[in-house]
């Protein structure tokens, strides 16, 4: 199966996979179909929403305690200015995305697919950034206690919101990603917040994939 891979690379796996399906579903754009616009754009919403909760808790919390261990500043600033590009990739797509839904034509739907290619690029270019540079320093400190402390509040803001985002990983992923969660949260807590608490992401998002 390989190498386990650690929380960041799950949640950046799902937003790789989320992505490629959504300029995928945007080609796929049947003329006129309202209903599937609105459903694409669910989807895009929730991946944003997930997106934005993750690289923000990184500039508010994780950078800063990186900077107060005196790790590269640079560094440090170039995440910072790749999350700017990329919230401003997110903020074309979803205009274009919003486009689709307000005329769903395959003209509308292929310029929004554009966008959405577009903003793959600086949304990969950023996250295998991260992993080849700075996945290594936040895994070096795993067992310290400050780092678990900050770590912790990086989490989503409730429990229903963890739950949500715990089947959003899920949703679509391989066997290592399945595998890497569940060596980090106990499996049967994955599979108690997901079909119990994870409604929201079961009923209006998990359906616009199948």
């Amino acid at each position: 199966m390989g190498e386990t891979l650690s929380m960041n690379q799950v949640i950046h796996a799902a937003v790789r996979r989320d992505v490629s399906r959504t300029e995928q579903a945007l080609r796929a754009l049947r003329e006129g179909d309202g209903d599937r616009a609105r459903e694409v754009r669910t989807a895009w919403q929730n991946l944003v929403h997930e997106l934005t909760h993750h690289h923000e808790a990184e500039d508010s919390i994780a950078w800063p305690f990186l900077a107060s261990r005196g790790f590269d500043s640079q560094l440090l600033a170039q995440m910072e200015d790749e999350h700017v590009a990329m919230k401003q990739a997110l903020a074309a797509s979803s205009a274009a995305i919003d486009a689709v839904v307000a005329t769903p034509t395959t003209a509308t739907a292929r310029a929004a697919a554009d966008e959405v290619a577009a903003a793959r690029e600086v949304i990969d270019g950023h996250l295998a950034h991260e992993e080849a540079d700075v996945e290594g320093i936040m895994g070096d400190l795993e067992d310290d206690p400050e780092w678990k402390k900050a770590a912790s509040r990086m989490r989503p803001a409730s429990i229903v919101d963890a739950a949500n985002a715990l089947a959003w990983m899920q949703d679509g992923a391989g066997e290592r990603e399945r595998a890497s969660l569940r060596a980090t949260i106990p499996g049967p807590v994955v599979t108690v917040l997901t079909l119990l608490l994870a409604r929201r992401y079961r009923r209006e998002v998990a359906p616009v994939w199948r």
